[in-house]
């Protein structure tokens, strides 16, 4: 049964707890897994590490991807996403706080769907998660499962 859950990979904890309120405030009620790093998220995903065992026919519905974490950065949580058959078709929208071209350029160029700098004030990061979640989360067909 797949309850359609969002990966927030993501290694600030104020990012973290902002993004959770931000949620909640919008009544979006999709079970949100945190990892906080790049090396957890590959795990979670792949079901290695601290996830062995878990079921990898419950995949996120959608990422949501910082680029600078620790360990493993985000561009190359993306690459091994889209280099991967189980993961490759899971939306991954990017939520940083850099607005520089080389990381957009990169982040496209490597199959990012979307990317969204986090909005430094409250109000504006519950809107932006607002459309976000409208968007990806109700609006948005994802591609059906492989048989």
């Amino acid at each position: 049964m797949n309850q359609k859950i969002v990966l927030l990979v993501e290694d600030n904890e104020d990012d973290v707890e902002l993004t959770l309120r931000s949620f909640k405030k919008q009544n979006i009620s999709n079970p949100i897994v945190v990892v906080r790093n790049g090396e957890e998220a590959l795990n979670y995903l792949f079901a290695q590490g601290g996830f062995a065992g878990r079921d990898t026919s419950e995949l996120p519905i959608l990422i949501l991807l910082d680029l600078k974490l620790p360990i493993v950065d985000g561009l190359e949580v993306l690459r091994q996403i889209r280099a991967h058959e189980l993961t490759k078709l899971i939306p991954v929208v990017i939520l940083t706080t850099s607005s520089e071209d080389d990381d957009k350029l990169n982040s496209y160029g490597r199959g990012a769907n979307s990317y969204i700098r986090k909005p430094v004030d409250f109000d504006e990061f519950v809107e932006a998660t607002r459309q976000l979640g409208l968007y990806w989360l109700l609006l948005n067909e994802p591609p059906p499962a492989a048989k």
